[in-house]
């Protein structure tokens, strides 16, 4: 295998999430191989660094503005990705909600429907957008960021493990219903990273004493060891690969 079957020269990719950390990550990397790259956060402006890096390294992309856990604004942009840019050939939903840590018993409304509405509800409907133009096209790659949460729940996490989970059974319902239309759709399921998102439990000394015992390679990840899985979901390297949920965890769930 050469490196041509990771190149993505003239495909369109959608990034959700793409502001910092992993989906920062996988802009970049996804840019260097050629994808024109479609950065989306709540804000275009937040995702004006993640262009600069691609566009200082030779690639293409440009920012958009999409609170995915808004169908009005996926259906929006979608709108505008059609008449922009008329295909959409990679979509990453790595767009992600955890904003409660603590006992599942004391867990609110409120901080329930915010992680269903971006890490379900907003992944479901980037997908069935992003599908029905794939399927017009009769190829594409869908790739879901879950967590190793969604596989073994994360203490003082449930709400957040509970859609990680439902994100990967979510990939392997429509890799198992979109298949006959050339769309392959897989997921990433990420152990601990360094990321900002993540710093609450960085910052848990209990939970990092117990953690890193049982990562057998004994540290977190760096966002660029997430970005690289995804670069093969992405490309033809790995074309009769699909329903799959590739685990980057350093170990842990082993």
């Amino acid at each position: 295998m050469s490196r041509d079957h990771f190149q993505l020269d003239g495909k369109i990719a959608v990034v959700a999430g793409a502001s910092r950390g992993i989906g920062q990550a996988i802009a970049t990397i996804l840019g260097e191989y050629g994808a024109h790259v479609i950065a989306l956060s709540r804000s275009a402006d937040g995702c004006a660094e993640t262009v600069d890096i691609i566009r200082r390294g030779g690639g293409s992309a440009e920012a958009q503005g999409c609170h995915i856990g808004r169908v009005e604004q996926i259906e929006a942009f979608y709108a505008w990705l059609d008449e922009n840019h008329g295909r959409c050939d990679i979509l990453v939903n790595n767009a992600a909600a955890n904003p409660y840590y603590g006992h599942i018993l004391d867990t609110d409304v409120a901080a329930f429907e915010k992680t269903c509405d971006v890490n379900l509800r907003g992944y479901f409907f980037m997908s069935t957008h992003a599908g029905r133009r794939m399927k017009a096209q009769g190829k594409g790659s869908i790739i879901n960021v879950a967590s190793a949460n969604g596989l073994s729940p994360g203490d003082k996490q449930g709400a957040y493990s509970i859609t990680k989970a439902g994100i990967i059974n979510m990939t392997k319902c429509f890799a198992r219903e979109c298949g006959e239309f050339g769309i392959r759709v897989n997921s990433l399921v990420p152990g601990l990273t360094r990321t900002r998102f993540a710093q609450a439990l960085h910052d848990d000394e209990d939970f990092m004493s117990k953690q890193l015992p049982h990562t057998p390679l004994g540290r977190g990840a760096d966002p660029s060891e997430m970005a690289a899985a995804v670069l093969y979901l992405a490309s033809d390297a790995s074309s009769y690969t699909t329903g799959s949920s590739i685990v980057v965890d350093g170990g842990y769930l082993a």
